[in-house]
């Protein structure tokens, strides 16, 4: 009688098992299919670096970029006292050009980098960033003679150093904003840089066919 009572409790144990075979093969599979629903992601990759292909779970942590770094701090703070001095620059083009689309061009760049000064230290004071000393000179900027030259000048002579100097000034932000995108690693921060190098490039245009 013992026999027959413990084969149905070896089928039974049998049936359980193949069942939760049955169970987790069905949850593998959705699982997997959950997995290949999702389309891969395409990710940008740095700056001089080629875009990757992930899956969408991977992507969303490889589109995580790094808080800012050293390279970050250092263009804003050298890129404000960059501006600060085009500001100082075209504040003196009111009352001394002669022609109307210097004084045009001078009041675009005035209206354009005076706001971004504000932005980029508000992003200083927001991710609470150290000091940086600049003890390297920056790329473009006018020497004291050449500003104290400036002021002396009016008319068409204004004009024209005014031009050669503000394309300089210009060229310099391009080299600056360049090298950020290569070295930084902040989203805003190189938001700013690429404006830089659209607004800025196109302005040298202009002013270099002001000056004929």
């Amino acid at each position: 009688m013992g026999r027959p009572v413990a084969s149905t409790a070896v089928r039974s144990i049998g049936a359980c098992v193949t069942i939760s075979l049955l169970v987790l093969s069905v949850l593998t599979g959705c699982t997997a299919a959950s997995s290949a629903d999702k389309p891969d992601v395409i990710v940008p990759g740095l700056p001089g670096e080629p875009a990757r292909t992930l899956p969408a779970d991977k992507a969303s942590a490889a589109q995580q970029k790094p808080a800012f770094n050293e390279a970050d701090v250092r263009y804003v703070t050298m890129m404000i006292a960059h501006h600060q001095q085009a500001i100082e620059m075209t504040a003196l083009v009111p009352t001394r050009a002669a022609r109307d689309e210097v004084k045009a061009i001078a009041s675009r760049i005035a209206d354009t980098q005076g706001p971004d000064i504000k932005a980029m230290q508000a992003w200083l004071t927001k991710v609470k960033a150290p000091a940086h000393e600049m003890r390297d000179p920056m790329p473009g900027m006018a020497s004291p003679d050449q500003l104290a030259a400036l002021r002396a000048a009016n008319g068409p002579d204004f004009d024209t150093m005014f031009l050669r100097l503000m394309t300089t000034h210009h060229e310099g932000a391009i080299t600056m904003a360049a090298d950020l995108l290569q070295t930084g690693s902040d989203v805003f921060v190189e938001e700013m840089a690429q404006d830089v190098l659209a607004t800025q490039q196109k302005e040298i245009s202009q002013m270099k066919a002001m000056l004929g």
